[in-house]
Parts: structure tokens; C-alpha cells; sequence
């Protein structure tokens, strides 16, 4: 297996993807980046230690140590925008969230592209693949729960500040409703903000995985990272990452949300 592929194997019918946590630059790209800060900014920073709890549930986690800024493994492989019309970064994103150039040049080219994929890309999920194959035989529903999170305002992505919690199914099309429902009533519950299916609908891994008449149910879980860590309102190299937090407020409702997720998969929802 790979070094920058981290996979823990368990055999509830829970799967937690962490497409976005990893901050590690190939050393032979290092150098392409106008700044390894810049590359590193868009990380869905400590969300694997926020969810770690997740494999005491029997879950399997499968998890890339690369930045995003080297290809996002929840964008599709075509390059085609899964929000037509709206700003975001693609497969090999060229800029960050806030419109800051990555590279001092056009970026990488189809050629580089194709090769972060065929490195990269493909084994990423050829593992999540594998894996929920591997506990589809074992069991009647399994579901695949993709773990996100995001700066509390971003002008250029969204107006405003970003519900605590964002729901994604793709507009109900990636799991059963009673899935999606059963996570909405608990974050309403907790006293957070939360949406379903708003500005995040989830990203390709959702809605490529989630296919509820084959027994595969996906969501996307997008927090807000003021939820779990220090938010600086501005992040700069001096401050940024912040700290994940001792005692996290919305770690509480988190472990209501797994559980969820496996009593629907066990058909006892």
C-alpha cells in the first residue's frame, strides 16, 4: 500500500472518507507551488481527529495524507463543475478558495493531470471502492459517510456565514430520506445551525458512490470550522491552522450522527 493512503479496516457497515484532511506535498511538487503555505491553506484541518472515534464504532476509514492543492480526490475525474454557474476549485485546482493563485504559470497541464489521477486519484478510489464492495457482501445497506469541513465565511464560495452543519445528498438522490432525515433532526437538535442539501450537495464521491437501489447510501457531512477548532478571521501563516479545540461543541452531536448512520445501515433506524 501506499505511504500517503491511510486505511483502517472495520466491519460495521459504516464507511468515513477523509478525501480533504491531508496537508503533504510530493517532493518533486513542492517546488511547482508559489507558496507550500498557499497549497496547504484549503485542508479540512483535524477532521480525522475529530472523527477518530469513528473506529471504536467498527467503521472504516480511508483517508489521503495529499493535499488537496496535488488533486482533490471529490472532484470528478472529467474536470467538469459539480456546481455549474458557481465558483469553486477543480481536480488540480490552480487557485485557493479565496481566488489566490497556486501556481506562478497556467497550472499543471492534461498531461500532469492525467498523471496525479493515474498516481493518485485512482488508487484513492479504487481502496474506497474495494472496500465498500468488501462490506456490501457482508451486510444489507451499507453507508458512506464523506467527512468535510470549511472556513465559517468564504465570500468567494458562499454569502454569509455557513451553517454549522451541511447536509449533502445530492437533492435526496444518494440515500434513502430516512438517512438524510434522521442526521437533520439530530442537528437541529444540538442548537447549531444546520441545511440539507444547500450551498454543499455533496461532491463526487457522494453522488458517484450513493446508489440506494444498490444498497450503498451517501452523505456528505461539510462543517464549519468554528465548530471544532480556532477560526481566525483573516488566516495568515502566523495564524493559520488554528488549534483543534480540547473540547470541541459540536463533538457531542457528531457521535449522535455515526450511530445514526449505522442503525439506518442495520435496518434498525
Amino acid at each position: 500500500m501506499t505511504d500517503w493512503l491511510e486505511i483502517h479496516r472495520g466491519e460495521a457497515p459504516l464507511v468515513v472518507a477523509f478525501p480533504h484532511t491531508g496537508s503533504e506535498l510530493p517532493p518533486e511538487l513542492e517546488g511547482a507551488f508559489v507558496s507550500p503555505w498557499l497549497a496547504r491553506k484549503d485542508a479540512d484541518w483535524w477532521i480525522d481527529r475529530l472523527y477518530a472515534f469513528a473506529r471504536d464504532l467498527g467503521a472504516t476509514t480511508v483517508r489521503t495524507r495529499l493535499s488537496r492543492s496535488v488533486i482533490d480526490c471529490n472532484r470528478a475525474p472529467s474536470g467538469a463543475s459539480l456546481y455549474p454557474g458557481q465558483a469553486t476549485t477543480g481536480l488540480c485546482p490552480v487557485d485557493t478558495f479565496d481566488g489566490e493563485p497556486l501556481y506562478a504559470g497556467e497550472g499543471p497541464d492534461q498531461a500532469e493531470i492525467d498523471r496525479r489521477c493515474a498516481a493518485y486519484f485512482d488508487p484513492y478510489h479504487a481502496v474506497l471502492s474495494a472496500e465498500l464492495g468488501r462490506l456490501c457482501r457482508g451486510h444489507e445497506r451499507v453507508v458512506l459517510y464523506d467527512a468535510h469541513s470549511i472556513r465559517s465565511q468564504i465570500p468567494r464560495l458562499f454569502d454569509g456565514e455557513l451553517p454549522q452543519f451541511n447536509i449533502g445528498t445530492n437533492g435526496g438522490l444518494t440515500c434513502d430520506p430516512a438517512l438524510a432525515r434522521s442526521i437533520a433532526a439530530i442537528c437541529a437538535a444540538s442548537g447549531h445551525s444546520h441545511v440539507l442539501d444547500g450551498r454543499f450537495r455533496g461532491g463526487w464521491t457522494t453522488r458517484h458512490y450513493g446508489r440506494p437501489t444498490k444498497r450503498i447510501h451517501a452523505v456528505q457531512m461539510e462543517l464549519a470550522m468554528r465548530g471544532y477548532m480556532a477560526e481566525p478571521a483573516a488566516p495568515s501563516p502566523a495564524n493559520w491552522p488554528g488549534p483543534l479545540s480540547p473540547e470541541p461543541t459540536i463533538l457531542p452531536t457528531l457521535r449522535q450522527v455515526l450511530p445514526a448512520c449505522l442503525a439506518f445501515a442495520k435496518g434498525s433506524l
